[in-house]
């Protein structure tokens, strides 16, 4: 699952043969929804039943695989409506791509094989691909175009407050996609159309941080032998080798892919939060101050001295975090995450909640963050570029700019979109505890805002209100 951000899609749009295709509506289908989407938690839940939340993140998450059997026709039904072989046929007579939208592949002789053209797809050369070449389709992010798993994923998205990307996979019977390997991302695979064989094996690498192919002789016997059918929910780890076929008799298997947590270990948090201690640290500690040893950085070897200084220097740095003299400060997770997530799934006859609410926030008023799952606040080095001391800023940072038709599709933002979403909202730092009291009460009074004058805290609201994020009440 591929960090994303925006693409240049104004330029695929130049010409009408090149539109992307339309959004299909989540109420295409007849089939009832058995998912909650009351919140995110529930959400999930509902996902995961009859497991419950609790039970999942203490016995399965990160641990081991879950197979969740289903036979109840209606979630069979439902399943279906969120994906099939004709939507994807349907979508293609508006414009596809390969190699960007879908990746023909199939595995022979324990390799991957790319059958992909030049492009765009054609619906008559991907039924030849299925029945002649028995090749697996690929079809990348299909939020973009299907309501519901839009709805389904931006409330993934509040769940785990992280990046959640979904492919579909669609496979003619007696083939296989992919040669048996490993991903970096938790999955969770639901299985759409037909019957889908899934062998697992134990991780060479437990939590993986990276995509590979593993070979036949590494990877031992199967711990897991399991048949998935239209309605099952199958979950394994990062890490956890797999493979799949669709079985004889069985004319196509489809199934989604959901896929988390890329890039959102301990490890990764400490590389974004201790360039910014350390800098904290060394305005009062002198001695992250002082130089280094001369001609380490040619090659001369600082020895043991060296070493133990930097261990030196790492304790006293872990000490102050433990003691809370230190705040921990996430910066560039918190911005890949609100500028390459999906903004809020609203739907055409929705759209006055992505406008400021009719009242304007009034000194006595009562108010409330609107969208409080879409939006985070970090402190930040300011990038106005002065002679005076590096000043900290408050940034109010979120999503609801995003374009969901370039959701997890990679690609350099044009520079207008670029700076329109990653600039935000700044604030003096001195507005961080008012910020804080919004954010974690379900509502407050204007009046009661950590503010020094009645202008700053009105201009606080003010400029969260004009951006959408407020509410009156």
């Amino acid at each position: 699952m591929p960090k994303k951000s925006r693409t240049k899609e104004a330029k695929r749009r130049s010409s009408d043969d090149e539109q992307l295709p339309a959004k299909q509506s989540r109420h295409s289908s007849d089939a009832p929804s058995p998912l909650c989407f009351h919140s995110p938690g529930s959400l999930f839940e509902s996902l995961i039943q009859p497991m419950g939340t609790e039970q999942f993140f203490r016995e399965y998450w990160e641990k081991k695989p879950l197979h969740l059997q289903r036979s109840d026709p209606s979630i069979a039904s439902y399943y279906q409506s969120l994906f099939q072989l004709s939507d994807l046929q349907s979508l293609c007579s508006q414009g596809l791509d390969y190699y960007r939208d879908v990746n023909v592949v199939r595995c022979i002789s324990g390799k991957k094989k790319v059958l992909n053209k030049q492009g765009q797809v054609k619906s008559s050369a991907l039924n030849k691909f299925l029945v002649q070449n028995k090749a697996t389709i690929q079809f990348h992010q299909p939020q973009r175009f299907k309501d519901e798993l839009w709805r389904i994923q931006e409330k993934l998205e509040c769940f785990f407050g992280a990046l959640v990307g979904s492919n579909v996979y669609i496979t003619p019977q007696e083939s296989q996609g992919l040669p048996a390997h490993y991903d970096d991302v938790e999955v969770f695979i639901l299985q759409l159309e037909g019957q889908k064989h899934w062998l697992l094996y134990n991780p060479t690498v437990p939590l993986a941080t990276e995509y590979s192919v593993e070979s036949e002789e590494r990877i031992g016997s199967p711990t897991h032998d399991i048949l998935l059918k239209a309605g099952d929910l199958l979950y394994f780890p990062r890490g956890t080798i797999h493979q799949a076929n669709t079985p004889a008799g069985v004319e196509h298997s489809t199934h989604l892919t959901l896929s988390t947590y890329q890039k959102m270990s301990w490890g990764d948090l400490m590389l974004d939060i201790l360039p910014s201690m350390l800098c904290d640290s060394s305005r009062t500690e002198v001695g992250l101050r002082e130089g280094i040893p001369r001609r380490l950085l040619l090659g001369s070897s600082g020895g043991l001295d060296s070493s133990r200084r930097l261990a030196s220097g790492l304790r006293s740095l872990a000490d102050e975090i433990e003691k809370g003299m230190l705040e921990v400060r996430s910066t560039h997770m918190k911005r890949d995450f609100i500028m390459n997530r999906l903004p809020p799934c609203v739907l055409q006859q929705q759209q006055q909640l992505l406008t400021p609410s009719e009242k304007i926030p009034a000194l006595e008023d009562m108010v409330c963050l609107r969208f409080k799952d879409h939006m985070v606040i970090t402190v930040e080095p300011s990038q106005e570029r002065t002679d005076e001391t590096t000043e900290l800023v408050v940034f109010v940072l979120h999503s609801l700019k995003n374009h969901r038709e370039s959701h997890m599709m990679g690609g350099i933002c044009d520079e207008e979109e670029k700076q329109d979403i990653s600039r935000g909202l700044k604030f003096p730092l001195s507005h961080l505890q008012a910020l804080r009291q919004l954010q974690q009460a379900e509502k407050l009074a204007v009046a009661q805002l950590q503010l020094p004058t009645q202008e700053a805290k009105l201009s606080l609201v003010l400029a969260l209100w004009s951006e959408c994020l407020l509410d009156v009440l």
